[in-house]
């Protein structure tokens, strides 16, 4: 049966016994361990532990069996303390900041950390599938900033499912769904056995109260009793093994119930026919050592026939390799034995061949089971060690996904950096099409707000309508996973080409003119695109197959080709900026000394020339610049240059900004620029007060046109501001 555990101590007025629990729970421990301890114990009891949990049990005597269970797995003492202390936070009257003024920082974080896990956990809805049962259970672990919050949760709900047996049928029910579904499995990836199998057997109990009791009396001994019988059997296999110099460690398992029924319903057999109700498992140093402990084993009692499978000689799909046999033990009791190396054990349990994955026939997820790997190894720590919940560690327990919630408690599994919009999109392409809006946790946010675990999305869309080009703009952040990017092409190539020529034309004339450029430099490029002539271009970026960043970008890499008379001279600084390895590419001349012009400031990915000065070298000048435009009697001074090879190096840019003017608005604008790490070195501004209109011209260092394109338009979103755009010559 599931109950393995005595009652907590109680006085002679049948209270608890305070002093005695804290003994025998703190029995490994020092001392000031204990005090510690004694002290969340007392805490639990003034501030509200007479209150009941919703299992009618007190949040004093609920906490106590709850850090009873989970001292088994020997935490340590801030986790086993918090474990006392989160049901009077949860359903008393103690407070987190109460018990970060009497026990610290670190306790506190703890029981907030069970808090919102259990705030999670309310929030979805049981569901009857398999993936979003699977989804519950990764949000569970995303949310989570410290792994030692999962085990006090665990021991929570154990310690629930005890209390429960006298409770109303459809509270058990609720209760033993959810440890069936949701922590049952999360123990089991954690290798927690004696966790995992305690809830096994609650909710099986409750959910199937006539099978489980048939198999009870079918068993016909007491869990006790079992275990005791498999210490005995380990005790004759030590022995037996040490006589033969075999380096081995040897553990054992009594198969519980519910795995029990399991069994015999998935291959259709009758109890009499499971022969690893009681199992044990020997690992070992290599491969010979393990056929060694066989011939053990086979000598020491007889072996079951048909029930041998060498899983080494022949692995299972999914890499699992170890030996498996049944004989007929002491007292003709039947007896499993595994054996594998310790290397097998170890690719079995973390990863390779994980026993989770076979046996929920699951295919492996390698990040996911990477913290999955993080969490059994902080078990394996022996209670001496301090867990340090550090940076580090909680940067490797990251996921690359988010797990949000639907508005009915079901759970959609995204990409880490997702939007409202990849939301949408991910439930149903209609919906992302409609989208007009998006309410995270009942408050309204932009489009492209980044998603984090546990959140709650509701979608506020419109009757008709279509997305937004805006929507395929990368420096904007609106969509951040591939499905949704390719359902808006998808929608837009489905519209008219004439509608998508004048589309794409009008957001490819508007980018370039922020940027100062002009039609004239893609016509080199339309063979890159496939593209006939200008029209085909304007439909792709209409139709979202083609990028505006695409073609900025081989307009600032078309210079970067040079044939092999080309020679690269080194650019001076000019205004202090940082261009000490800059190279501009001179055709058909030795090294010149060249400065780039004052009056249009090129940058990398412009089209540019160079103007033969009077000892000064060559100045190098944007193509469009009306400086040079204006020298055409001077032709023949006139000189084809090239970017050099591309360095990470500040070139000078003004931009002109024009907003409704408000409070603020200066601060706003050069906080945008310092996000994106953009260097200001010269501000200028001026109101017109009839219309209230403020323009502001700012002097910036950027190192190329993507990023003064993405900078532009993170202006452009600033609130009240009308137009962002690049300076040219006047």
């Amino acid at each position: 049966m599931v109950k393995v555990r005595d009652d907590l101590p109680k006085t002679q007025d049948g209270s608890i016994d305070i002093e005695k629990w804290v003994e025998r729970v703190g029995e490994n421990y020092p001392e000031e361990h204990k005090a510690l301890l004694r002290q969340a114990v007392y805490l639990n009891l003034e501030n509200g532990g007479h209150h009941l949990t919703p299992v009618n049990e007190s949040c004093l005597k609920q906490g106590l069996t709850a850090a009873e269970i989970l001292s088994a797995l020997k935490p340590d003492i801030d986790t086993l303390v918090a474990c006392v202390l989160y049901f009077p936070v949860d359903f008393g009257e103690l407070t987190v900041e109460h018990i970060q003024e009497a026990l610290g920082k670190q306790v506190a974080s703890l029981v907030e950390g069970v808090s919102k896990l259990s705030y999670h956990s309310a929030k979805a809805s049981i569901s009857q599938t398999d993936e979003q049962r699977d989804n519950l259970r990764k949000m569970l672990l995303a949310v989570v900033e410290d792994v030692r919050v999962v085990l006090i949760k665990l021991a929570e709900k154990i310690s629930a499912l005890r209390a429960v047996n006298n409770l109303d049928r459809l509270v058990k029910l609720d209760l033993a769904l959810e440890a069936r579904d949701i922590y049952s499995p999360l123990a089991n990836r954690l290798g927690i056995g004696q966790i995992k199998w305690e809830l096994e057997d609650f909710a099986f109990r409750y959910l199937e109260p006539v099978a489980y009791k048939n198999i009870a009396k079918l068993l016909d001994e007491k869990r006790l009793d079992r275990e005791i019988y498999i210490e005995k059997l380990l005790g004759i296999i030590r022995e037996a093994l040490a006589k033969e110099d075999l380096n081995a460690h040897v553990i054992g398992r009594v198969k519980h119930i519910y795995s029990i029924w399991r069994k015999m319903i998935r291959k259709n057999i009758a109890f009499q026919d499971i022969y690893d109700v009681r199992a044990v498992r020997i690992m070992v140093d290599s491969v010979q050592d393990c056929y060694a402990a066989l011939g053990v084993i086979h000598g020491l009692w007889q072996y079951v026939p048909k029930e041998f499978d060498d899983y080494i000689a022949t692995p299972k799909e999914n890499g699992y390799r170890s030996l498996h046999t049944a004989v007929i033990g002491p007292e003709g009791k039947t007896v499993e034995v595994q054996i594998r190396t310790f290397k097998m054990h170890d690719e079995a349990e973390l990863g390779v061949a994980a026993h989770w994955i076979y046996k929920e026939g699951k295919k492996q997820e390698s990040n996911y089971q990477h913290k999955i790997n993080s969490l059994r190894n902080i078990l394996e720590w022996s209670a001496e060690q301090e867990f340090e919940s550090d940076v580090a560690l909680k940067q490797e327990l990251s996921e690359d996904r988010v797990y949000i919630f639907t508005p009915k408690g079901e759970i959609i599994d995204l990409p880490l950096g997702a939007t409202p919009l990849d939301f949408a999109y991910h439930v149903h392409s209609d919906l992302g099409n409609r989208c007009r809006g998006a309410k995270i946790n009942g408050s309204i946010k932009p489009l492209n707000y980044i998603l984090n675990s546990g959140e709650q999305v509701e979608i506020i869309s419109s009757k008709t309508g279509g997305p937004s080009r805006d929507w395929l703009n990368p420096q904007l952040g609106y969509l951040n996973s591939a499905r949704a990017r390719s359902k808006v092409r998808s929608w837009f190539k489905r519209q008219a080409r004439e509608e998508n020529i004048i589309q794409g034309k009008e957001a490819l004339d508007r980018e370039l003119k922020r940027l100062h450029l002009d039609m004239a430099s893609i016509k080199p490029h339309l063979q890159k695109f496939q593209a006939r002539n200008m029209d085909d271009i304007f439909a792709g970026v209409g139709g979202g197959d083609i990028r505006v960043g695409q073609i900025l970008n081989l307009i600032q890499q078309h210079s970067l080709t040079n044939d092999s008379n080309d020679i690269p001279v080194s650019v001076s600084k000019i205004n202090n900026l940082k261009k000490k390895n800059t190279e501009v590419t001179i055709q058909g001349v030795g090294n010149l000394l060249c400065h780039f012009a004052k009056c249009c400031n090129p940058v990398p990915g412009d089209p540019i020339i160079g103007y033969i000065t009077i000892g000064r070298g060559v100045t190098i000048h944007r193509q469009d610049c009306l400086g040079v435009l204006e020298k055409e009697e001077e032709a023949h001074r006139l000189i084809q240059v090239n970017w050099g090879e591309f360095t990470k190096e500040l070139y000078l840019v003004d931009i002109y900004i024009e907003a409704y003017d408000r409070q603020g608005l200066l601060r706003d604008v050069t906080s945008t620029l310092s996000n994106e790490k953009i260097n200001v070195l010269a501000v200028n501004t001026r109101t017109n007060r009839e219309n209230n209109i403020a323009q502001l011209t700012l002097s910036i260092e950027i190192p190329d046109l993507d990023t003064l394109m993405t900078v532009l338009n993170k202006i452009l979103q600033i609130p009240n501001v009308l137009e962002a755009r690049r300076l040219g010559k006047q």
